[in-house]
C-alpha cells in the first residue's frame, strides 16, 4: 500500500497538561482525520493526508502547562482510512516523556468554585486539565486514572461526561472529582469530628480563635495559624521547637506587592517568594526574627483558597513536621507526630503519593529550593551531551535531591533535606524507587559525592552497581554550567564556590574557592585559607567557635576586642588546646563558617537554624549598604581583614556591610586575575553562600568585565549537586567514546 498519512511523535511535557483534547479540537479546526494517543514516549498523532500546517499550530497554540521539545514526523500508511478524529486509549513502554508537576488553581476553576451556580461551589478538590494535583498522586505512566490516587474515586455520570469529551476542559483530568465522587475534608480535634463543609467551618473558627490547625496539602502538611497574632505565633514556635527560623505566610492577594513579584507568585508553581518586609504589612517580628524578609506565598491549591478566603487574614503556613523529623504525608502520620503541636486537623481522603514541599524562590526569580511547581520538569543538557547512558546521581548530603539522567534530559528529584536523619532518608529511598518505577529507569551506573560520610555515598556504594565519584564543588560549578547552556566543547570557565564545606581533592575540606572548570577538570587555583572547625559538625552551630578559630589564626591579641566578647563567655582555653593539637578541629576553607565568624563578632551568636548567623547578617548588612570603609579582603591571607575590621569603629550594620562588600572585592580580583592570566572570560558562581542577594549584587559590580553565570532555575546551593553530579558523569562518558 502507498504511503497516505503522516505520524508526528510529539516529546516533551505533554502528558496531564489536555494536551490529547487539545489535538483533538486542532484537527477538528482543521477538519483532519486520525488519531491521537498517550504512550510510555509522550503523545502520538496519525493524520490522514499530510496535515497541512498542523504542526505549526501545534507550537503556535500549545496548552498552557505544556512544553514541546520536539515533534518527529514520518510517512504513515493507513490499512482502513478513518472518517473522523478520535483519541486512542492509552500505550504503556519504556517512558520517553515528561511528567508534569503540580499546578496552583487555575482562573476557571477558581470562578467556578466561588459559583453558587455551579455544583462545585465551595468543592476543595476543583482541578482541570490546567491546574490541580499531577506529580504527586501518580503511582505509574502513563499518566491515566487508574495509576494515580484518583483510582479510588470512581466517577459519577456528570463528571464520566466531562472526562470522556474532548470540548471540554476536563477532558481526562486525572483528578478530576464532584462533591458527589471525590474526595471529601475531615476534621477531627479531641472527640471531635466533622466533615465536608463542616469540617471547613471548624477549622476556620479554630483558627480564628488563634489555634494552629494542620491542614493536610498536596504535597504533605502545613501547620497553620493566624499570621497576623503574635500570641497564636509564639504558641507554635514553642510547641514545633523552631524559635527563630523564619516562618512563610499565605497571603490573600499580592495585589500591593512589586509587580516581579505578582508574577512569580501568581505562576503556576505558586512558590513561596522571599519578599522585603517594606512591601508587606506589619507582622510581627515573630514571623522572621532580625530578617529584612518574609516568605510569602499565594493559596496554591482549592483549600487553600478556601481557607484565605473564610479568614480573611494572612495565614502562618509551615510545614508539618516535629522538630528534627520530615514532614508528614499520610493522616496517620499526621495525628501522631503533630498531636502535640496543632489543635486540629483538617485532614482529607485523598492519598499523597510523593512527597513535595513548598518551592522558595528569591525576589529576583533564583530558584533557592526546587519542589512543587517545578519537579518533575526536566533539564535539557547543553549542547554535545548525547546518547548519555542512564546514571542515577545521588546528590549532597544536605539539601539533598537525586537526579536520572538519560539521552539528553535530566529529571532531578524533589528536596528532600538532611539525610543523616532516618525518616527523611526513608522517604529518599522510597522516592527513589518511585521515580525508578515511573521512568522504566535502570541505572547503568550510580554516582555520588567523593566524601565517604554521605549516606548517598554510602548507599551507592552498596549496591551492585558501577560508582562514580564527583568532587563536591566541581559539582557544583559544573551544575551552574549547564544550567546556563554551557556546551559540552565550552572549554574552561573560572569558578568561584563559596558555601559550608565540601570534600576537595586529596581529602582536602573545601568551602571558598577560585577553580579553573570543565566539565571533565577541576583545578583549584586559589581561595580563602584553611581555618579549623573546633568541634567538628558543631562549628556550623555554634558561630562563637568560629570566631575563636580566626582569631587564633589572624589576630595574636584577640582578647583586647570587644568583639570577642561571645568566645571569652565559653570555655575557650579548652577549645584552644584541641585546635593546637588537631583534636577534632579539621581544616576547611569555609566561606560559611567566615560569615558565621564574622557574624558573632558584631553580636549575633545564634545559629537555631542553618544559616541563621549568615542570614541576619546580610540583613543588618543591607541597612547601610553603599557607605565608605576601610577594609580589604585579600582571599588568601584574612590577617588584614581582620586587623582592619576589627579596628574600624562603625555602626554594626556599616561594619557588616563592609564585609560583604569588601569579601565580594577581595574574590573578584582574585577571580578576575586567574581568569586574565589564563584568558578565560567567563566566571560562573554556585555554593549555597550565593543565595546571599547581597553578595551576589557585589560580585556582579566587581566583575561586570567579564561573563557572570549565576545559578537561576536550580539552586546555588546542594540541591544542584546531583544534576552537577550529572553533567560531570556524561561528560566523562563522552569523553570514552572519542
Amino acid at each position: 500500500m502507498s504511503v497516505n498519512g503522516v505520524q508526528l511523535r510529539v516529546r516533551g511535557k505533554v502528558q496531564g497538561v489536555g494536551f490529547r483534547p487539545f489535538v483533538w479540537q486542532l484537527a477538528h479546526r482543521l477538519k483532519l482525520v486520525g488519531d491521537v494517543c498517550n504512550d510510555g514516549e509522550g503523545v502520538l498523532v496519525r493524520l490522514a493526508g499530510n496535515g497541512g500546517d498542523f504542526t505549526a499550530r501545534l507550537h503556535q497554540d500549545c496548552p498552557p502547562l505544556a512544553r514541546i521539545d520536539r515533534v518527529e514526523t514520518q510517512p504513515f500508511t493507513w490499512a482502513d482510512m478513518p472518517e473522523d478524529f478520535t483519541i486512542r486509549h492509552s500505550d504503556r513502554g519504556a517512558m520517553d516523556t515528561q511528567i508534569v508537576p503540580d499546578a496552583a488553581t487555575c482562573p476557571a476553576c477558581l470562578a467556578e468554585m466561588r459559583d453558587p451556580r455551579e455544583r462545585r461551589y465551595r468543592y476543595p478538590f476543583i482541578n482541570c486539565t490546567h491546574c490541580g494535583p499531577r506529580f504527586t498522586i501518580i503511582r505509574a505512566m502513563p499518566y491515566d486514572r487508574p495509576a494515580t490516587s484518583m483510582a479510588a474515586f470512581p466517577l459519577c455520570a456528570p463528571c464520566e461526561t466531562e472526562y470522556r469529551n474532548p470540548a471540554d476542559r476536563r477532558f481526562h483530568a486525572q483528578p478530576v472529582a464532584c462533591p458527589d465522587c471525590g474526595p471529601q475534608l475531615e476534621w477531627r480535634a479531641g472527640d471531635t469530628i466533622a466533615t465536608r463543609e463542616s469540617a471547613l467551618n471548624e477549622a476556620v473558627k479554630r483558627l480564628k480563635n488563634g489555634g494552629i490547625v494542620a491542614v493536610k496539602g498536596l504535597g504533605g502538611f502545613h501547620l497553620v495559624c493566624d499570621a497576623l497574632n503574635p500570641q497564636a505565633v509564639a504558641t507554635l514556635r514553642a510547641r514545633k521547637q523552631r524559635p527563630t527560623k523564619p516562618l512563610a505566610v499565605m497571603l490573600p492577594d499580592a495585589d500591593d506587592l512589586p509587580e516581579t513579584i505578582q508574577t512569580l507568585l501568581r505562576s503556576p508553581a505558586a512558590p513561596i517568594v522571599l519578599t522585603p518586609k517594606a512591601s508587606l504589612p506589619a507582622f510581627p517580628e515573630e514571623i522572621a526574627p532580625g530578617l529584612d524578609c518574609v516568605g510569602v506565598m499565594l493559596p496554591a491549591n482549592p483549600l487553600q483558597h478556601l481557607l484565605l478566603m473564610d479568614c480573611r487574614r494572612p495565614l502562618v503556613m509551615t510545614s508539618g513536621n516535629l522538630s528534627g523529623r520530615p514532614p508528614a504525608v499520610t493522616n496517620a502520620q499526621a495525628l501522631e507526630d503533630l498531636s502535640g503541636i496543632a489543635d486540629g486537623f483538617l485532614l482529607h481522603n485523598r492519598d499523597i503519593l510523593q512527597r513535595m514541599d513548598d518551592s522558595v524562590m528569591d525576589r529576583d526569580g533564583a530558584i533557592l529550593r526546587r519542589a512543587r511547581g517545578f519537579v518533575p520538569d526536566a533539564v535539557t543538557l547543553p549542547a554535545g551531551f548525547e546518547n548519555i547512558p542512564a546514571m542515577l546521581c545521588t546528590g549532597a548530603e544536605m539539601k539533598n535531591t537525586f537526579c536520572l539522567v538519560r539521552g539528553n534530559q535530566a529529571v532531578l528529584s524533589q528536596h528532600f533535606g538532611d539525610l543523616s536523619d532516618e525518616g527523611v532518608e526513608a522517604q529518599w529511598r522510597s522516592a527513589l524507587s518511585t521515580m525508578q518505577d515511573i521512568y522504566a529507569f535502570q541505572p547503568d551506573k550510580l554516582v555520588c559525592d567523593a566524601h565517604p560520610g554521605y549516606r548517598a555515598h554510602r548507599w551507592a556504594q552498596e549496591q551492585a552497581l558501577l560508582v562514580e565519584t564527583v568532587l563536591h564543588h566541581h559539582a557544583h560549578a559544573a551544575a551552574c554550567l549547564a544550567e546556563n547552556g554551557w556546551p559540552l566543547g565550552g572549554g574552561d570557565a573560572i569558578a568561584l564556590t563559596l558555601d559550608g564545606i565540601g570534600m576537595g581533592e586529596n581529602g582536602a575540606l573545601w568551602g571558598g574557592e577560585c577553580l579553573r572548570v570543565n566539565y571533565l577538570d577541576c583545578e583549584r587555583l586559589g581561595g580563602l585559607p584553611a581555618v579549623a572547625l573546633p568541634g567538628g559538625d558543631l562549628a556550623a552551630k555554634q558561630p562563637w567557635r568560629n570566631l575563636l578559630a580566626h582569631c587564633l589564626a589572624f589576630v595574636p591579641d584577640w582578647q583586647r576586642y570587644p568583639e570577642t566578647r561571645a568566645v571569652q563567655r565559653h570555655s575557650w582555653p579548652l577549645l584552644a588546646t584541641a585546635i593546637q593539637r588537631g583534636i577534632n578541629a579539621p581544616q576547611a576553607s569555609s566561606c560559611g563558617r567566615l560569615f558565621d565568624a564574622v557574624a558573632c563578632a558584631l553580636g549575633i551568636d545564634a545559629q537555631r537554624y542553618e544559616g541563621e548567623a549568615a542570614c541576619r547578617l546580610e540583613a543588618l548588612a543591607s541597612q547601610c549598604a553603599g557607605v565608605d570603609h576601610p577594609v580589604i579582603v585579600e582571599a588568601n591571607n584574612l590577617a588584614l581583614f581582620w586587623q582592619q575590621w576589627l579596628n574600624w569603629q562603625a555602626e554594626p550594620c556599616e561594619r557588616a556591610w563592609a564585609f560583604h562588600d569588601a569579601l565580594a572585592k577581595g574574590l573578584a580580583q582574585l577571580a578576575a586575575r586567574h581568569a586574565r592570566r589564563l584568558s578565560i572570560s567567563t566566571i560562573c558562581f554556585s555554593g549555597g553562600v550565593l543565595h546571599n542577594r547581597l553578595l551576589r549584587a557585589r560580585l556582579r559590580h566587581y566583575l561586570s568585565d567579564f561573563t557572570l553565570l549565576f545559578p537561576l532555575r536550580l539552586p546555588a546551593g546542594d540541591g544542584a549537586i546531583s544534576f552537577g553530579q550529572a553533567v560531570i558523569a556524561a561528560a566523562r562518558s563522552c569523553s570514552k567514546r572519542i
